[in-house]
């Protein structure tokens, strides 16, 4: 239960990301600054649909207690349906719909210049190579399971993102591109 509340936490914080970022990138680039908005909602959405088929399996083990142990297969059946519905909608779908917002704003610091370089192409490297997880997890098939090489491919995003936020706590976007006329492409 604690594990979905922080589920929830994540899909509501992954929309809430793109939509605050949203005012500034659409000074640089307005269509990718509401791709971006679009794809971290649809990534929101496949968290919140993970997240129901996690608390169906609860409610699913409660019934087959209630039932005595009663048609087993069944329970077992729709159990592994919500369980891979769950990570597919989680680990595939979500984190895809993720890595596809990140490119687009990422492409936009890139061009803007509004981190450095070497921060927002390592999140389109990082970006890129969490796109190939989340396909080779699709690809392995069910039962669906985080193996050491798609964490590897999914580390430098997540060791990014989390750069990414230090920076802009810390130091913030790049003063003179902000107080620079941008350039408004689509």
């Amino acid at each position: 239960m604690l594990g979905t509340l922080f589920s929830f936490i994540a899909a509501a914080t992954s929309a809430s990301i793109a939509i605050s970022l949203y005012p500034i990138l659409k000074r640089y680039n307005e269509s990718l600054a509401l791709g971006a908005v679009g794809f971290r909602i649809i990534e929101a959405v496949f968290y919140i649909v993970g997240i129901i088929c996690s608390l169906s399996l609860f409610v699913l083990s409660q019934e087959f207690v209630n039932t005595g142990g009663q048609s087993i297969s069944y329970f077992q059946t729709l159990g592994s349906l919500l369980l891979a519905a769950s990570d597919i909608s989680g680990f595939v779908l979500g984190a895809i719909s993720f890595s596809i917002g990140a490119l687009m704003y990422y492409y936009v610091f890139y061009q803007s210049k509004l981190v450095p370089r070497w921060l927002s192409g390592w999140g389109l490297i990082g970006a890129v190579l969490m796109i190939l997880a989340s396909v080779l997890t699709l690809v392995d098939g069910p039962p669906f399971s985080i193996s050491g090489m798609l964490l590897l491919l999914a580390a430098p995003i997540a060791v990014q993102e989390m750069v990414l936020a230090v920076w802009l706590i810390v130091k913030g976007f790049n003063p003179s591109v902000i107080a620079s006329e941008p350039h408004v492409g689509s």
